[in-house]
């Protein structure tokens, strides 16, 4: 904690106003902490006035909130005087923090490096003369580059293996289709014939040359979320354009540091879904996962370009200054809702091409996984609770092979239950205090709303008119005690620029355009009959 000791910080203690809750003993009562630039002081004279109020009052449960602070500011003081640098001193306490440990982010502790032979893959020599056969199989014939694009690895690595498998009548050279000899085209010999089909048996998984499982691991751990530091500082830059209060500020920092679990909470519309997807913006660099793993023999696959961003383009021909069976990408965000299904948790075999496709949460390492609408999923919410008391308690989670054999992956991610209902309603306390932190993500007040306004309008290029907003205010709000949702009016202008479109006439506030808009967006509460039963079971 770090204390202010001169008049001046006083001063503007008190003349500020935009002290948040966590600057008072309770909302609103014994203000005693101030703000500069993310870093939260006490401020000495307060502490004690604070302290002679809370006696006149009675105030027990204040009174220990204040003691404890000035205990710890008169230990910092006989520290100070005994090494007799007391006088001239306005602060005590900790430092405050310098720019760069303010606004730090990550780096990436881990690079696939540059596979320069086979023996550099980690993989066996007969596993790369099968997947060579498959390749020419599926292509009809292969050259010597295209073999090596498929596989993503450098020619100079195959080209020894495509020399030996030349040599044991494999392969051999049916053609060239330009200079040297990486342009040389093989097919299949009889006896290449014979091999490939006992290949096919064993998978039919074509693609990037799989990475093997105790190196993915590492990378894993490497590129853990847990060595994101968030500040007060550095959070406001990726969440710049949100309207977040500084109350909700202070829970998802540490929430974020954790790594860990996080319950958000709260009604439909408050933005629940985009406080996930900027907290990757906190987690630095860019992170690099495999195409495919390779344990005991069985593929996984892991890239998948639905959830994953892939930030190079290795069709492109260049040096790559690292493995190419990786994929450097986003940190990803995997998001899923109420389609959520146990067996979507687990490996899922392919039993035609007789490889593994990875779980939701294997291809969410290394950034975030969202469980989206949490509560209305197909599975119970206790069984789906219980499913990640392992994995959040461990930081492992075990994954089922279809031989039986349980496999230990890594589960290095921020796992995030969002949800519209009542988390009592979902999970017991022993459960709730697993995940580290609830947070609830409230209905924006006025002030707010009308911020998201100006932002919004300003994103789409429209000026905003604030009495505009006190009509709707008026006109739709207020009469029907509609709740004020962060998502409102990004939605509501949209419907008035679709609206003006039609119209053939530019974006105003005009009260024609907000009553159309606003008709179009909510649905009506009058009681009405169209003759159908809804069925709710």
């Amino acid at each position: 904690m770090r204390f202010l000791l001169d008049q001046a910080s006083y001063e503007e203690m008190k003349r500020r106003k935009d002290h948040t809750p966590d600057c008072y003993v309770r909302p609103g009562e014994y203000l005693h902490h101030l703000y500069r630039d993310g870093v939260k002081y006490v401020v000495a004279r307060a502490l004690f006035e604070c302290i002679k109020e809370a006696k006149a009052n009675f105030d027990n449960e204040a009174l220990a909130h204040l003691m404890l602070h000035k205990r710890q500011l008169d230990k910092l003081v006989a520290e100070a005087k005994a090494k007799g640098d007391l006088n001239g001193r306005t602060m005590l306490g900790d430092p405050p923090p310098s720019d760069e440990e303010a606004l730090k982010t990550p780096t990436a502790t881990f690079k696939p490096p540059v596979v320069k032979s086979w023996d550099d893959t980690g993989l066996e020599r007969s596993f790369g003369y099968e997947m060579i056969l498959r390749v020419i199989y599926n292509r009809g014939r292969a050259t010597g580059v295209q073999i090596a694009r498929d596989l993503a690895l450098p020619y100079k690595v195959i080209e020894p293996l495509l020399t030996e498998m030349r040599q044991a009548e494999l392969i051999d050279v049916v053609g060239q289709r330009g200079f040297s000899d990486l342009n040389y085209e093989y097919a299949l010999m009889k006896r290449g014939t014979e091999a490939v089909h006992d290949a096919l048996k064993k998978t039919e998984y074509n693609g990037p040359a799989p990475v093997p499982f105790e190196v993915y691991v590492q990378a894993v751990e490497a590129q853990s979320p847990r060595y994101l530091v968030v500040t007060r500082r550095n959070i406001r830059e990726a969440f710049k354009d949100l309207i977040i209060t500084d109350a909700v500020f202070n829970e998802i920092g540490p929430a974020i540091n954790s790594a860990s679990s996080i319950f958000l909470f709260g009604y439909p519309g408050n933005g629940k879904t985009s406080i996930a997807e900027r907290i990757t913006r906190l987690m630095g660099d860019a992170i690099y996962i495999p195409y495919a793993v390779i344990v005991e023999g069985q593929i996984i696959k892991i890239y998948d370009t639905v959830v994953h961003e892939a930030l190079d383009d290795h069709t492109v021909t260049r040096e790559w200054d690292y493995d190419t069976r990786w994929v450097r990408i986003k940190r990803p965000v995997v998001v899923t809702g109420g389609e959520l299904t146990l067996p979507m948790l687990d490996l899922s075999y392919n039993e035609v091409g007789k490889f593994y496709e990875a779980p939701l949460q294997m291809k969410a390492n290394g950034g975030i996984f969202m469980i989206d609408d949490f509560g209305r999923q197909q599975v119970r919410p206790m069984d789906l609770l219980n499913r990640w008391i392992v994995p959040l308690e461990k930081r492992y989670d075990y994954l089922t092979m279809v031989t039986g054999k349980k496999l230990e992956v890594p589960f290095e991610l921020l796992l995030i239950f969002s949800t519209n209902l009542d988390p009592h309603q979902l999970a017991d306390e022993a459960f709730l205090r697993r995940i580290k932190f609830k947070i609830e993500i409230r209905d924006p007040d006025e002030h707010q709303w009308r911020e998201i306004w100006r932002l919004v309008c300003r994103a789409k290029g429209i000026e905003l008119d604030e009495a505009g907003l006190d009509y709707m205010l008026k006109r739709w709000f207020y009469p029907y005690n509609r709740p004020l949702r962060m998502c409102q009016p990004r939605d509501i202008l949209n419907q008035m620029i679709s609206i003006a479109k039609y119209n053939m006439e530019s974006v105003t506030f005009s009260p024609d355009l907000i009553d159309a808009a606003i008709q179009t967006y909510f649905v009506s509460e009058e009681a009405r009959d169209f003759g159908a039963a809804v069925r709710l079971a």
